[in-house]
C-alpha cells in the first residue's frame, strides 16, 4: 500500500515502555462487510487514498499500518465505576492500533471497540454488537454536528458472528468498531499508576500527555509539570461538561475510565439525548440512583477530576491541585455560556449579558414545554419566534439585542423540523437494519446530521 504524503505515523506511545500497555492480537473475524467508513476523517487522517481492500486489511483484519505500531496495545487503567473502585478493569475488548498526525498536527490514536479478548476481558468474550457499532456511530455523528469535543467513529465493520447478549435480543450480529480520538488516556490511567506507588511512571505519563496532545513545553520540574497538566484537564473537561448539557446529551456512563484526559467524549453505551431540559433524565437503565443523570453530569465529571487531583499529590503539592479543583465550577459556568450562545447562533457581548441570558434561556427550558433540538432550532441567529408564551418573555427581550454569529440562510433553517436523535429514531433506524437489513434510514440519517453540522459551524 503506497500511502498519501499527508499521513503522518507518529507511535510516540511505545516511548512510555511496557509497564503502561500489553502487545495483543486482534480476533479472526468470519467476514468483513463495511457498514460506515468515515472518508472524511480518513482524508484529515492521511488515509484518504485506501481501497476497499485496504479498509478491511487494516480496519477488520487490523493488519498493521506502514510505521506504525508493530502489535496492537491494551492499554492497562483502572478506575472508579459509578463509585466505586475498580482495579480489575482495562482495555478488556479494544486496543490501540495505530498513531498518526492529523491535518492539524494533533496526535490521534486509530483505538477500537469488539476486536477481541485482551488479558483484561474477564472472562467476556472481548466483542461488540453491530447494534452497539450503529449507536455509536450515530452518537459520535450527532455530537460532533453540535460542537461537542468527541471521538470519530473511523470504521465500523460487520463480521459475520453471532452474539448472546443478556439485556437485548440474542442471538445478535457482531461488529467491529475502529474510533479515532485525541488520545486514549484516561484519567483512570494515573490512578492505577497512583494505586501501585508508580511515581517515576505518573510523571512519565505526565510527561507523555503535556507533549503530545497537548503539544505543550515539558519543563525539568516535576511538580510544575503534573500542575500544567491539571490546568489544562480542568478547563478541557468543563468544557466538556458544559456541550453535553447545551447538546441535550446524556452519556449514561461517566466512570473515571471513561473520562479522557484531553476532555474528549468518547466510549458510547447507553448514551441518550434529552427531550426536554430534564434534570432528571437519565441514560442507562442499571443508573438507578441517577447519578450520571442529565443535570448531573458536571458534578459527575468534576468527581472524577477530583480522582485524577488525588493521583497527581504523589508528584505535586496538594493546595495548588486543590485550588484549581475548586475553580472547576466557575470554569464550567462560563463554558455553558459560551456552549449555549454557540448552540443559539449568537455573538458574546459581555459577561454580565451574557450571563443573564443563559440563566433566561435555562430557567425557560427547565419547564419542559419545548423540545431542546427545537428551541434551538427556532431561535437560532437571533430569531424571535412567536407563539412560545410567557415563559419565554425574558429570553425574547434579551436575544433581540444580540448579534447573530451566523445567519440563517443555510437551507437547513427552512426544514419544517430540526435534526434530532431521540431513542425513538435510533431503535427505528436499529430495526430497519435488524428486520430488513436495510441500511438507508442509517445512511440517510448520517447525510442529515453532516448537512446539520455545516449549518451550525462558523
Amino acid at each position: 500500500m503506497t500511502l498519501a504524503q499527508s499521513y503522518r505515523p507518529d507511535p510516540a506511545i511505545l516511548s512510555l515502555g511496557d509497564a503502561f500497555y500489553d502487545p495483543v492480537e486482534s480476533a479472526k473475524f468470519p467476514k468483513c462487510i463495511p457498514r460506515f467508513l468515515n472518508q472524511r476523517w480518513a482524508e484529515r487522517a492521511g488515509l484518504g487514498g485506501l481501497t476497499p481492500e485496504e479498509w478491511a486489511a487494516h480496519f477488520c483484519r487490523f493488519e498493521p499500518l506502514s510505521d506504525n505500531l508493530p502489535s496492537p496495545l491494551a492499554l492497562r487503567y483502572h478506575g472508579h465505576q459509578f463509585r466505586v473502585y475498580n482495579p480489575d478493569i482495562g482495555d478488556g475488548r479494544g486496543f490501540t492500533f495505530a498513531q498518526l498526525r492529523d491535518d492539524r498536527g494533533r496526535q490521534l490514536d486509530l483505538g477500537t471497540k469488539g476486536s477481541g479478548q485482551t488479558p483484561y476481558s474477564r472472562t467476556a468474550d472481548g466483542r461488540l454488537t453491530l447494534k452497539g457499532g450503529v449507536r455509536e456511530a450515530l452518537a459520535t455523528e450527532m455530537l460532533e454536528a453540535l460542537g461537542v469535543n468527541t471521538s470519530k467513529t473511523f470504521a465500523l465493520f460487520e463480521t459475520g458472528e453471532e452474539l448472546v447478549r443478556g439485556d437485548e435480543p440474542s442471538p445478535t450480529r457482531s461488529a467491529v468498531l475502529t474510533r479515532l480520538s485525541h488520545g486514549h488516556i484516561r484519567i483512570g490511567t494515573f490512578q492505577r499508576l497512583a494505586f501501585y506507588g508508580e511515581v517515576e511512571n505518573i510523571n512519565a505519563l505526565v510527561r507523555y500527555c503535556l507533549a503530545n496532545l497537548y503539544g505543550e513545553p515539558v519543563v525539568t520540574d516535576a511538580s510544575k509539570n503534573a500542575l500544567r497538566l491539571f490546568d489544562l484537564v480542568t478547563a478541557a473537561t468543563a468544557r466538556l461538561a458544559a456541550s453535553y448539557l447545551a447538546s441535550g446529551f446524556v452519556h449514561g456512563v461517566l466512570n473515571s475510565d471513561n473520562i479522557n484526559i484531553t476532555g474528549e467524549s468518547f466510549d458510547y453505551g447507553p448514551w441518550r439525548f434529552a427531550p426536554t431540559w430534564d434534570p432528571d433524565f437519565t441514560a442507562a437503565y442499571f443508573d438507578h440512583y441517577g447519578l450520571y443523570s442529565f443535570s448531573r453530569q458536571p458534578e459527575a465529571i468534576q468527581w472524577d477530576l477530583a480522582q485524577l487531583a488525588g493521583s497527581l499529590s504523589l508528584v505535586t503539592e496538594a493546595p495548588p491541585l486543590s485550588d484549581l479543583l475548586a475553580g472547576w465550577s466557575n470554569r464550567f459556568e462560563e463554558e455553558l455560556i459560551a456552549a449555549i450562545f454557540w448552540r443559539l447562533g449568537l455573538q458574546r457581548s459581555g459577561e454580565q449579558r451574557d450571563r443573564e441570558l443563559t440563566a433566561a434561556v435555562v430557567r425557560a427550558l427547565e419547564t419542559g414545554r419545548v423540545s431542546l433540538d427545537k428551541f434551538y432550532f427556532d431561535w437560532f441567529g437571533g430569531s424571535v419566534p412567536q407563539g412560545y408564551g410567557s415563559d419565554f418573555e425574558t429570553v425574547a427581550a434579551l436575544v433581540a439585542t444580540f448579534q447573530p454569529r451566523k445567519d440563517r440562510q443555510h437551507s437547513y433553517w427552512s426544514d419544517p423540523e430540526p435534526c434530532s436523535m431521540l431513542i425513538d429514531e435510533v431503535e427505528s433506524i436499529w430495526a430497519a437494519i435488524a428486520d430488513g437489513d436495510d441500511w438507508q434510514p442509517f445512511e440517510a440519517k448520517v447525510a442529515a446530521i453532516r448537512r446539520m453540522g455545516v449549518a451550525l459551524r462558523d
